[in-house]
């Protein structure tokens, strides 16, 4: 008989594209509807292995992507806020909340997927609440994702009369390594463990594979996911990579758990398809969560010894930029307030040092255009933000308690201070969009802009590095030096917008390498106003 390939392949295809779409449309209207919340769950209730397995579950449910959740746990490893043995735990939970797409699939309710896609256009355009919205986002992505299952199903049906296919599926039936790697490869080639899951169980359902031969594949599909974090984890930093190691650990190892016990385990879920009247497509989304969850309880009492493994498979030190404030005690905020300010000006002098390294790095990114800079320059201003909320928080308590001269004269600096060096990361941060923006239009800057660059790179991170020195030491000379430097960046500042200027009207620059070049020169020169704030209010002091 004579296939219509063409047909087939579209509707394939065309049903993969719109699945893809909507589990990506589907897990963004559930993120938007748990607001900015998730790295807080993340960070708080992960206080042990057990909890951070319930997290990771919760996560991966709400955003549709254990890949997703497993970069969040990299960003919160790399800043302090969670240690490699929770990120394990949270790790083990997003392998078993992917499973809930399965479970979503497993359900036929395809038949009223234009209903549900209907519903929830109405509520996208009919209704301008943020709320309604994201529920009607949630809504339109279900109903797409069951479209583009039905368009995948249609376009596989043919196959089952295509003798060399069935003869591929009865070879990987025979071969349980040989499914694996199937797995494995698709769910790469896709970049999606769902998507794959979604075409194991269309593949299934329609009496394409038998069970044996389909759960190999489902075990390659999670080793498959992993593989994607590996690839986000190369030129990472070191914690990055050791977690990318630990999700395929984990996976691997329960894979070869698995296909140890193959026959049982197909004999089970046989038997809990007979047991509970499961279709096809439900008996695939149990095997994939029996499969997560038995993996978890075999390995959560393994995670010292994982985290252990890791840690000599990937030797080095990791550069942590810790979020936490380190010193600000509550019980000294009435036990001794004056304690209490000394420890806010450890925390702010931390934040001073994140502002340094957050402009070398800046710098850095100008020289090299290499994303690990960049990616470090937001992390660090990140830092600043979470520091600079914690910091003045414990001040503004710390101003109810009755206060010495002394002691609120050095309350009221330390306000500033933090103001300004956090206003000190939002311009480098500015100068980081302004470099990006430089490469994504092909803008060039001219090797006189890039010298004139350097050159006030150069003597704003110097005017920066005296000024926080000066709060740590609080030295007069040192704060009067600040002051001279600032009249020499402003200095800079004017000078180099004149010579621009020239260089325009020469013809030796473009409008838009001139407007990036302007915007730099400005934001340096508005950090190096910031530094002489702080050296300002020192000077105040004396």
């Amino acid at each position: 008989m004579s296939l219509n390939w063409q047909e087939m392949l579209f509707q394939f295809f065309g049903g993969l594209g719109l699945f893809l779409f909507s589990i990506k449309y589907m897990g963004d209207g559930l993120q938007k509807s748990a607001g900015d919340r998730l790295r807080d769950i993340l960070d708080r209730y992960t206080t042990n292995p057990m909890m951070g397995v319930l997290v990771g579950i919760l996560v991966t449910v709400l955003i549709q992507s254990s890949s997703g959740t497993t970069v969040i746990t990299v960003g919160l490893v790399s800043a302090g806020f969670m240690t490699l043995r929770q990120a394990i735990g949270v790790i083990m939970g997003a392998n078993i909340g992917t499973t809930f797409t399965a479970f979503i699939i497993g359900f036929d309710i395809g038949q009223f997927a234009y209903l549900v896609l209907a519903i929830g256009a109405f509520l996208l355009f009919f209704f301008k609440k943020n709320s309604i919205q994201n529920i009607g986002q949630i809504i339109f992505g279900l109903g797409g994702l069951f479209v583009g299952l039905e368009l995948m199903s249609n376009g596989m049906k043919p196959l089952q009369e295509l003798p060399t296919f069935i003869d591929m599926a009865l070879r990987i039936s025979e071969n349980s390594i040989l499914g694996v790697i199937l797995g494995a490869l698709v769910t790469l080639i896709i970049q999606s463990s769902s998507a794959t899951i979604g075409i194991l169980q269309g593949l299934y359902g329609e009496g394409l594979m038998p069970l044996h031969g389909a759960l190999p594949i489902l075990f390659g599909d999670n080793i498959g996911t992993t593989l994607t974090a590996v690839l986000a984890s190369i030129g990472a930093s070191v914690a990055a990579r050791r977690v990318a190691a630990m999700h395929v650990l984990f996976n691997v190892i329960g894979t070869i758990i698995f296909l140890l016990i193959l026959p049982q385990f197909t004999l089970y879920i046989e038997w809990l398809a007979g047991v509970a009247g499961l279709e096809p497509k439900m008996q695939i989304a149990f095997a994939h969560g029996s499969f997560n969850v038995v993996n978890t309880m075999i390995q959560l009492p393994l995670i010292g010894v994982w985290a252990y493994v890791v840690t000599k498979l990937i030797p080095g030190e990791d550069s942590v930029i810790e979020y936490k404030p380190r010193s600000l005690d509550l019980h000294f905020i009435e036990a001794s307030p004056a304690i209490a300010i000394g420890q806010a000006k450890e925390e702010v002098l931390r934040m001073g040092k994140y502002s340094i390294r957050g402009l070398e790095e800046t710098f850095e990114y100008l020289k090299t255009n290499d994303k690990k800079n960049a990616t470090n320059v937001l992390q660090y201003e990140e830092a600043i933000n979470s520091l600079d909320q914690k910091i003045t928080d414990y001040l503004v308590k710390v101003s109810a308690q009755p206060l010495s001269d002394t002691d609120s004269t050095r309350h009221h600096i330390l306000l500033e201070n933090v103001r300004d060096i956090e206003r000190i990361g939002d311009h480098f941060e500015n100068i980081v969009e302004l470099i990006d923006y430089k490469t994504v239009n092909g803008v060039q800057l001219s090797d006189h802009a890039i010298n004139d660059l350097s050159e006030m790179f150069t003597l704003t991170i110097e005017t920066v590095q005296k000024a926080i020195l000066a709060l740590d030491t609080t030295n007069h000379g040192l704060a009067i030096d600040v002051t001279k430097k600032e009249e020499l960046i402003d200095q800079m500042e004017r000078t180099f917008r004149k010579k621009h200027i020239h260089r325009l009207n020469l013809g030796q620059c473009s409008a838009h390498s001139g407007i990036v070049f302007t915007d730099i020169v400005s934001n340096l020169e508005r950090i190096g106003d910031h530094a002489v704030n702080i050296a300002e209010a020192i000077l105040q002091k004396h």
